[in-house]
C-alpha cells in the first residue's frame, strides 16, 4: 500500500512540473505580446439602408464605461494588430489562470495526503 503511494505522490510531482513548464511557456507568450487594445471592430455606415458614407468604430468597455472611438482608415492595420494581441492576450490569461489552478489543487492533495 505504502508503494502504491509513493507512486502515485511521484506522479503528481510530475505532473506539477509539467503544468509549471506549461505555464512558463505562456508568460513568456504573454511578455512578447506587444502592443495591445480592447475592442470591437465594425464597419458603420452615414447612410445604412444605402450602405453609404462607411466608417469604422472601435467600441470596448474600460473600468465600467462603455466608449466608441472612430478609427481612420490609415490607422486600421494597426487597430486591427493591437485588437488581435489583446484577444491572444486574453485568451493566454485564461490559459494561465486554467494551469495555476491545476497547479494548486495537486499540491493541495499532495499536502493532504503527508498528514
Amino acid at each position: 500500500m505504502g508503494m502504491k503511494l509513493t507512486y502515485l505522490r511521484m506522479r503528481m510531482e510530475q505532473e506539477i512540473v509539467k503544468l509549471q513548464e506549461k505555464a512558463l511557456e505562456v508568460k513568456a507568450k504573454l511578455a512578447a505580446l506587444g502592443p495591445m487594445r480592447p475592442g470591437r471592430l465594425t464597419r458603420q455606415y452615414k447612410d445604412p439602408k444605402a450602405k453609404t458614407g462607411a466608417y469604422w468604430q472601435l467600441n470596448y468597455t474600460y473600468r465600467m464605461k462603455s466608449r466608441t472611438e472612430y478609427v481612420r482608415p490609415e490607422s486600421l492595420g494597426r487597430i486591427r494588430k493591437e485588437n488581435g494581441a489583446f484577444k491572444k492576450f486574453k485568451a493566454l490569461v485564461d490559459a494561465l489562470i486554467d494551469l495555476e489552478l491545476r497547479i494548486s489543487t495537486l499540491k493541495s492533495e499532495l499536502e493532504k495526503g503527508r498528514r
